[in-house]
């Protein structure tokens, strides 16, 4: 078979027409063959840290990079507190605590997290998974169940969608951010057990869900939420406790979960709300109880990274002020850049696939490091970059990458 990047997309090949589970289609194995230009783009090498800019090895080259791919946000992966106690838990507890945390792996560093982190979103208790998607597919799989609606905005992430499809609950998708949506979806199933799920940030639109609005809808019907702050836990609200505090609506907010790969730089997830709900959910989490708990030198630099940005407002601030500047810049130029309103900026690139990799190799060449986006991860007319602002981006950082995009994307639009 012939094959262009534009020809098939992953959605094409996700049931295999193999005898054997173990080999894949011919026809994938031939079109990964036929679509190395495009898919080099992907698994993408750091020779360093995910710093503002990083040595990336990309497409059969290494070159000091722009990095606006990685979610460093506040800087914190390279900041001296948190490398420092790393250091200092990785000499006492060694490379990892080699056990699932019901039974051997919780430290005392472990339970001095969950604490905190507790303390600083006011709830009554805080459950640490060793990564974000395990969090939370464990955590919906362990409350919802067969009979069960759980009701998602349509661009909810794929582990709340994994999650809510293991539990055996039925999934709703309500039109993103639209309150009507959300609205006659609970109207259609007010006699099912039902949970609303959110997110904090919307990773691959940038924008903030309308969380008052929605609010009102749910307590109107009586349904809890859970919100999914990934993306706005440390970067969003005066004090970065995320997006329900950006909003004034904690205490309206049933269940917090969040990942540590973004504003704490690092890795793990959170689940974060009533002690009775929360102690049900350890016992009944399988990806917590059978899994290994995280390595005690990275929950000591996850403490350090939740006192430094408590500490240092400035770094949100930053982040806030070069996500504007970016976005605005942009626009300037005549980019879309779709529904964003924070730091997480998409390029919108419409249902040209081929100038998508075409301008991401170029971009690449000039030293830019952008993800592309492509289908079926978007709508197949919305295939885009995505741009990570950090607080470490310096203006010039930023009006650099600005320089590349108007040389390679601007100059590619259709007039």
């Amino acid at each position: 078979m012939a094959f262009k990047p534009s020809d098939y997309s992953l959605a094409d090949f996700l049931v295999g027409d193999s005898q054997n589970p173990l080999v894949p289609s011919a026809d994938f194995v031939a079109w990964r063959a036929a679509t190395n230009w495009a898919t080099s783009l992907y698994l993408p090498k750091l020779h360093g840290a995910a710093t503002a800019r990083a040595m990336v090895e990309s497409a059969g080259s290494t070159r000091s990079s722009i990095n606006m791919a990685s979610y460093n946000y506040l800087g914190l992966s390279t900041h001296p507190e948190t490398v420092a106690a790393a250091q200092e838990a990785l000499l006492r507890y060694g490379t990892g605590v080699c056990g699932s945390p019901m039974l051997s792996g919780m430290t005392d560093l472990h339970e001095q997290f969950e604490q905190e982190f507790s303390r600083f979103v006011g709830t009554d208790s805080t459950v640490l998974f060793n990564t974000g998607y395990v969090g939370a597919v464990a955590t919906l799989t362990a409350l919802l169940r067969r009979g069960d609606v759980a009701i998602a905005d349509s661009k909810a992430h794929i582990s709340a969608v994994e999650g809510i499809k293991l539990s055996g609950a039925k999934l709703v998708m309500f039109e993103h951010n639209n309150v009507q949506s959300l609205s006659d979806c609970l109207d259609q199933h007010k006699d099912k057990r039902r949970l609303v799920l959110l997110e904090g940030l919307y990773s691959m639109e940038g924008d903030l869900p309308c969380l008052p609005e929605l609010l009102a809808v749910t307590e109107a019907h009586d349904v809890p939420v859970f919100i999914d702050e990934a993306h706005s836990i440390l970067t969003c609200g005066a004090h970065g406790r995320g997006t329900a505090e950006h909003f004034d609506v904690e205490s309206r907010i049933g269940l917090r979960y969040a990942t540590m790969s973004k504003g704490f730089a690092s890795i793990g997830g959170v689940v974060s709300g009533a002690r009775d709900t929360l102690d049900y959910v350890r016992v009944y989490a399988n990806g917590y109880g059978f899994s290994v708990a995280l390595p005690a030198s990275v929950v000591a630099g996850l403490l350090a990274a939740l006192r430094v940005s408590q500490r240092e407002p400035a770094l949100r601030e930053r982040l806030w002020a070069n996500g504007t500047y970016f976005r605005k810049q942009l626009q300037g130029l005549g980019v879309d850049t779709g529904p964003s309103t924070t730091f997480v900026v998409p390029i919108m690139m419409g249902s040209n696939r081929e100038r998508l990799y075409s301008v991401c190799h170029d971009m690449r060449a000039r030293g830019l490091f952008l993800p592309p986006i492509d289908y079926p991860v978007v709508p197949q007319d919305q295939v885009r970059y995505r741009a990570s602002i950090s607080a470490l981006h310096t203006r010039a950082d930023l009006d650099e990458a600005l320089n590349i995009i108007e040389d390679t994307v601007v100059r590619t639009m259709e007039p």
